[in-house]
């Protein structure tokens, strides 16, 4: 039998703290632990996470949490503000899938949160427990994680440590997200960033004390997340694809498994440029309706089939009415007398609803037929033709770059294989959707030409 886990730098169990009775140690991170706890005035239990990075404090003889030194006595205090600030800004949000912070303060020179406790496992467990889960149960963990980071953005808050084992599936199966803040629970003005990040779910604007974060930054945790998920594996390091970029070749093995919009979906997250992800979770989370948004082929086949139908009837009504049998020489059978006037009434009544359809309809076009002169060959203009070859080529060079054949370059899209379009996107995107359109990547290809005082394509 293996001995339990000792964690040396904890409180000793049975501790109290006001009201709460410790009674183990849930996790130890880089900033601190979380203990199971006995709430003895509401009698349940609770989950207290306590501040302490191990980098920068020890736990001292009387309890206490102290700097390891008077040299980071600042960026320890400095710390201790943000987690604070962690724990006001989250008591004031109440969403089914954000940790609730209940009430938070401090004792032993640190500080404290108290949270609900919840039965279930990380979905880190979860992915080691079960591999590659279907896209379905995927979703039904994702859209309710994006729905709660959506709030916390627009409360001008954001996560920074987006992670599998950051996000706590409970018991029922709904997920919740945990450890807000912790990429600014550390750091002061003599440091960096760089220790409290996860390779593979860190944006690269996370690796500069200066870099630019925002929404788009969690975007790219949550694809980092979506990632682990459907390709088994953690994903590749921001920096090390500054050099080679392995992400496409992940995604290629899940292909078949998943859907393209999820495929695709991931891969925009993961962007390295940060310019070049969803700038909102409200515009990521639209690529994942997209595959909802396509209807099914099923129910237009019977719509199509209902439509022939009508029309069937409409023409071949008048046909197909039964005529007046001839008198047989038996027994007359009623019920079948009755059931035949009934078909017969069907049939009417078809016919006269088809029929109205039919005329409300409005009339054909009548084709107009339009007689070619016969012109004697002759020498086709010289510039006419290469415009044509230009419009023709133009066309084919937008095809190759359209990889899933929407009608429609997205800065993924264009990355890499037009340098010039990818650092003027905006100029381009003339009506800033965010993609380029054939026409718009015409009137660029125009505008080139003429400057290089090529025969300009057609308008």
């Amino acid at each position: 039998m293996s001995e339990a886990t000792v964690y040396r730098n904890a409180l000793e169990l049975n501790t109290t703290l006001g009201e709460y009775r410790l009674q183990s140690v849930l996790g130890v991170g880089g900033f601190g632990m979380t203990y199971l706890a006995w709430d003895q005035h509401l009698e349940k239990h609770v989950a207290i996470k306590e501040y302490l990075p191990g980098d920068l404090a020890v736990r001292a003889l009387d309890g206490s949490v102290v700097p390891v030194s008077t040299d980071h006595k600042n960026d320890y205090q400095w710390g201790l503000e943000r987690f604070i600030l962690e724990a006001r800004t989250l008591a004031r949000f109440s969403h089914p899938h954000i940790v609730r912070v209940n009430r938070y303060f401090e004792a032993n020179g640190t500080g404290y949160m108290v949270m609900d406790y919840e039965e279930g496992e990380s979905l880190n467990q979860l992915l080691k427990r079960a591999p590659l889960p279907a896209e379905d149960e995927l979703r039904r963990i994702l859209l309710p994680l994006l729905d709660g980071l959506a709030a916390v953005h627009a409360a001008q808050f954001l996560h920074r440590d987006i992670k599998p084992s950051n996000i706590f599936m409970r018991a029922n199966g709904t997920p919740v997200l945990l450890d807000f803040g912790a990429a600014r629970a550390t750091g002061g003005g003599t440091r960096n960033l760089t220790a409290v990040l996860t390779p593979g779910y860190a944006p690269l604007e996370q690796y500069a004390t200066d870099g630019r974060q925002g929404p788009w930054s969690d975007i790219y945790a949550m694809g980092g997340v979506l990632f682990r998920a459907v390709a088994d594996r953690n994903p590749p390091d921001a920096v090390s694809r500054l050099q080679g970029d392995t992400v496409k070749e992940g995604l290629s093995t899940a292909q078949g498994r998943y859907s393209a919009p999820l495929l695709r979906a991931i891969e925009w997250a993961l962007a390295v440029k940060p310019e070049l992800r969803p700038q909102s979770v409200a515009e990521w989370k639209a690529a994942f309706d997209a595959r909802s948004a396509v209807p099914s082929p099923q129910p237009a086949s019977r719509q199509a089939a209902t439509t022939a139908t009508v029309r069937t009837v409409a023409a071949t009504a008048p046909a197909t009415r039964p005529a007046t049998p001839p008198p047989v020489p038996v027994q007359q059978d009623h019920g079948a007398t009755w059931r035949r006037i009934g078909w017969m009434a069907l049939w009417v009544v078809a016919a006269v609803i088809a029929v109205g359809w039919y005329q409300r309809r409005p009339p054909p076009p009548v084709p107009v037929v339009t007689v070619q002169p016969v012109v004697p060959p002759s020498r086709p203009d010289s510039g006419s033709a290469v415009a044509d070859k230009a419009r023709e080529r133009v066309g084919e060079e937008f095809r190759g770059a359209d990889r899933d054949g929407d009608g429609y370059l997205s800065p993924l899209e264009v990355e890499g294989r037009f340098p010039v379009i990818a650092r003027d996107f905006g100029s381009v995107d003339r009506d800033g959707d965010r993609r380029i359109s054939l026409h718009e990547f015409v009137e660029l290809r125009r505008r080139q030409f003429e400057n290089r005082k090529v025969p300009p394509l057609a308008r």
